[in-house]
């Protein structure tokens, strides 16, 4: 037996030094002395160092017990904190140059990821409705190296209630000259739902409620329209996000199976410890994007009760979401919004009632896993996915210190650096 184990031993020191000795490649880097946060259910490791070499993370621990490679770019993390890359689970990319990027110079492509998400520390965005194929033309630039930024996922055009195209969008929608986003029936559904999968979005996103203005409010999708779209998607194992509005909008959700509630639904009242079970039952994640309401109710200037009403009713559904132990998601609706600093969402649910650890698992296991990709990203860990964040101060001394991000990697790549910017173009690594 201790011959086996010497024999491993030397095995695993072999391994290590002939990793080490490889060329140092643009996909490798060290961060030295930080303190590290492995993941929210794990305590955090002080004076450590990080290592990624070849896009992925090959060694993390104590740093007078990790060596750095010879040659290999090393950032100080001395007074820093560094977590796992940060996912935003809910924007949209329908601003310019966002607007048929394939037409955009690479150069305000890479300016618009940098300022309005990688600075903030995103890895992966999840664009849940633009127009067709632009978060996927933008999404193939990245992988080619053409345009540098995070990992993107997208729902691509939204589905919305016959007659229900949400009355802020038609202008856009007019515009561009983008087809109906209207389905009138299930098999309507099911057809365009199968067909965008297959063109390669990652989900589908349905306006269960519709802001349609005037004596209407808001109109609901149809429950069978709904669970057509929900049951194609997950025939093709991806996500359905809905856009409830109201508790209407909540119910057609819920009872068509949907994956995740896109916001919080102030006009729907309070949420009662029984509504939540009834979310965690069906296994139904929730992103609260409180900003929205917080910044569209001040740019439409109502008077202040009537905002503490709105977002106060808003961060009462969101604390009961996690008080009853369901899965959050952090998100924003930036891109809907002009507000793409994060600072607000931080302390809007830190007043919601969740501690760091909360808001870190809806930056970064929570969306993994929801997502399908725990056993890529979501958490440092050796042979994980060099995705990370470094922040410059401590988020457990101030939950806005996750907005304080000094430099973003994805997969060994620095996409943001707040000492020097811009950054040069390289194919991306997963």
């Amino acid at each position: 037996m201790l011959t086996l184990l010497a024999t491993r031993r030397v095995t695993a020191g072999v391994l290590v030094a002939l990793l080490f000795a490889a060329p140092v490649a643009a996909h490798d880097l060290a961060i030295v002395g930080a303190r590290l946060y492995p993941a929210p259910d794990v305590a955090p490791l002080d004076d450590a160092t990080l290592v990624i070499r070849d896009g992925r993370i090959v060694a993390m621990g104590a740093r007078d017990r990790v060596a750095v490679p010879a040659g290999m770019r090393v950032v100080d993390g001395r007074g820093k904190s560094v977590a796992a890359g940060f996912w935003n689970s809910h924007v949209h990319l329908i601003k310019p140059p966002f607007l048929a990027p394939d037409a955009q110079p690479a150069a305000a492509l890479d300016a618009a990821l940098r300022d309005r998400f990688t600075r903030w520390g995103f890895t992966t965005l999840f664009d849940i409705a633009s127009l067709p194929g632009d978060a996927r033309a933008l999404r193939a630039r990245i992988a080619r190296g053409d345009v540098v930024g995070p990992q993107l996922l997208t729902v691509d055009m939204p589905f919305f209630p016959e007659h229900g195209t949400p009355i802020y969008v038609r202008e856009l929608w007019a515009q561009t000259h983008a087809p109906s986003a209207e389905v009138a029936t299930a098999e309507q559904a099911r057809t365009r739902a199968a067909a965008q999968i297959a063109a390669g979005a990652d989900g589908v996103k349905l306006f269960t409620g519709a802001i349609i203005g005037g004596p209407g409010g808001v109109l609901p999708m149809s429950k069978e329209i709904a669970t057509a779209a929900v049951a194609e998607a997950h025939a093709h194992g991806k996500p359905a996000f809905a856009h409830p509005t109201d508790r209407a909008g909540l119910d057609v959700a819920v009872e068509s199976g949907v994956d995740v509630l896109a916001h919080a639904a102030p006009d729907a009242g309070a949420w009662s410890p029984d509504f939540v079970a009834r979310l965690k039952a069906g296994n139904v994640a929730f992103v609260p994007t409180l900003t929205l309401f917080d910044s569209e109710l001040r740019r439409e200037g109502v008077p202040a009760p009537v905002l503490e009403r709105f977002v106060g009713a808003a961060k009462q559904q969101l604390g009961a979401m996690a008080q009853g132990g369901g899965v959050v998601l952090f998100g924003t609706d930036a891109g809907y919004i002009e507000v793409y600093d994060t600072q607000l969402e931080f302390q809007l649910m830190a007043a919601a009632g969740l501690d760091w650890r909360q808001i870190l698992a809806s930056l970064t296991t929570a969306p993994a896993q929801r997502f399908g990709q725990a056993s890529v990203r979501g958490r440092l860990q050796e042979g994980l996915a060099g995705d990370l964040v470094l922040l410059g101060s401590d988020p457990q001394a101030r939950i806005d210190a996750f907005a304080d991000v000094r430099m973003t990697v994805r997969g060994g790549q620095v996409i943001y650096d707040a000492a020097s910017t811009p950054v040069v173009p390289v194919p991306a690594r997963d």
